[in-house]
C-alpha cells in the first residue's frame, strides 16, 4: 500500500506533509504535490497533516487515476523534502470541485 495526493492539492499545496515524511516521497508540480508510490513506506503520518485532506491511502476507492498521475509526475518533478511557500489563495481553493480537469499543470515545481 502507498498514499496518494488527490485533486485536493491543486492549487491548494500547503506543504505540511513534506516536513513529516520520513522518507522524503513528495515531489513538486507548479500547483501540487505528488507521492512517489515505490518511495512511500506506508507509514501514514502524512495524511493527517494535510489541511485540504488532499492524502489518501491507495485502498480508497476513486484514487486509481489519482496514483497514475502520481507515479507519471514524480518521475518527472523535483523531489522536495522542505515546506515552501504555499499559494496565497490556497484556503480559498479547499474544497472546489473538478481542480484536476480545470486547473492541473504538468509544470514541476520551483521550492
Amino acid at each position: 500500500m502507498t498514499y496518494v495526493v488527490t485533486e485536493n492539492c491543486i492549487k491548494c499545496k500547503f506543504m505540511d506533509c513534506v516536513e513529516v515524511c520520513p522518507v522524503d516521497c513528495f515531489y513538486e508540480g507548479e500547483n501540487m504535490l505528488v507521492i512517489h508510490p515505490d518511495e512511500c513506506i506506508d507509514c501514514g503520518v502524512c495524511e493527517p497533516e494535510c489541511p485540504a485532506e488532499a492524502i489518501l491511502p491507495d485502498t480508497e476507492d476513486g484514487v486509481e487515476k489519482m496514483m497514475e498521475v502520481n507515479r507519471e509526475y514524480a518521475e518527472k518533478w523535483p523531489n522536495i523534502t522542505q515546506k515552501g511557500e504555499q499559494p496565497e489563495d490556497a484556503e480559498e481553493w479547499q474544497g472546489k470541485p473538478n481542480k484536476f480537469a480545470d486547473h492541473f499543470s504538468p509544470e514541476p515545481g520551483n521550492s
